[in-house]
């Protein structure tokens, strides 16, 4: 995929043995919600993101006891774990003794210097990365008062701060994050972070919304970024099952061409020339296409007067007729079947190619 700038070339960070950074593929994240204490529940909806494709799993350590979740979950996937962890250095430092992958933290939010120092000491003998991860709700009040908010210059000079903080302590093995709710914020706080380190960056909007609007605006937000080359990790935030997450990072990165053997679904809006029942037809196509591993693009179109003509880069693709359908590749006619066997057609074809 050529952009219309180069990706961004940073560090390298490993996380459990999943490459952030330096060229890597993208990385696709989600974040556990069930509580802490339910270690079942916890155990059941990693397996279900781990199935989906999520590459790390962060999970909210609030406490010592919290860290029980990190022993059980180690043992039930194999998915690098993040521990979410604020304001106390030594559930951080349970946390790395327990097997933790990689910890987030703000280092400036966990007290005394020697409360870094013994932190940064924990993950350099275990190779544990740390992210900072930044919000428009945890802005230091005196970078509040200097620009006015939690814009996005505070955003990123908070981020720049805290990347200061473990420089000092001679640590780079860290990702930074700055979200927002405002995704117009997050856009340009990742540029200007983005132009100020050779940090790896992990991209999301927080607080999007729902698993509708939510994927609009993380679409627009790590879109634009990944558009320009920025971003290393991704998190689409959705107040939904995590797994919707994972759906939707694919779907965001597969629209990009930045990620590998994975189909792309093409379908027009549907006109009155349409005869067959192309919206359910086209659900049923993009369901099963989820299945299907291979960099190809499929099309649903809805009539053969201009389907296969207007879809004629996709790979295969059906259009549709009076209780009828046409396959084609590449814009070519390969044959017509009835409406009922359509579907299955199509995808004895792809199976084919």
């Amino acid at each position: 995929m050529e952009f219309s700038k180069p990706r961004r070339e940073c560090r390298e960070v490993n996380v459990g043995g999943v490459k952030i950074g330096g060229g890597a593929p993208i990385v696709i994240q989600s974040m556990l919600n069930a509580l802490s204490s339910d270690i079942e529940g916890n155990i059941a909806q990693a397996k279900a993101l781990e199935a989906a494709g999520c590459q790390i799993i962060r999970i909210a350590i609030s406490n010592k006891e919290d860290i029980d979740l990190i022993y059980a979950l180690k043992e039930a996937v194999s998915t690098p774990l993040v521990a979410d962890i604020h304001f106390d250095y030594r559930i951080a430092l349970a946390s790395i003794d327990a097997g933790i992958d990689k910890v987030r933290i703000n280092p400036g939010h966990i007290g005394a210097r020697e409360n870094v120092e013994a932190v940064v000491d924990a993950c350099k003998r275990r190779g544990v990365p740390i992210r900072i991860g930044v919000n428009s709700g945890s802005v230091e009040r005196d970078l509040l008062e200097k620009y006015g908010g939690p814009t996005p210059e505070a955003m990123a000079q908070s981020a720049l701060n805290h990347a200061k903080i473990l420089e000092d302590c001679d640590f780079y093995d860290t990702v930074i994050s700055i979200k927002s709710s405002d995704v117009r914020n997050t856009i340009n706080a990742y540029r200007i972070v983005a132009k100020e380190c050779d940090y790896p960056l992990h991209l999301g909007v927080t607080e999007a919304g729902t698993a509708y609007n939510g994927l609009i605006k993380s679409s627009i937000g790590i879109g634009s970024l990944l558009a320009d080359g920025i971003g290393d990790t991704i998190r689409v935030s959705l107040t939904a099952d995590p797994v919707e997450e994972i759906r939707a990072a694919h779907d965001i990165l597969k629209c990009l061409d930045l990620i590998e053997n994975e189909a792309q679904l093409i379908s027009c809006p549907t006109c009155g020339r349409t005869q067959i029942d192309l919206i359910s037809i086209a659900a049923e196509v993009e369901s099963r296409l989820r299945n299907v591993h291979k960099p190809i693009r499929v099309a649903v179109m809805g009539c053969p007067v201009n389907g296969p003509g207007e879809a004629k880069n996709a790979d295969i693709g059906i259009a549709g007729g009076k209780g009828c359908g046409l396959i084609f590749k590449k814009g070519e006619i390969v044959k017509k079947v009835p409406e009922e066997q359509l579907i299955d057609e199509l995808f004895a074809e792809i199976e084919r190619l």
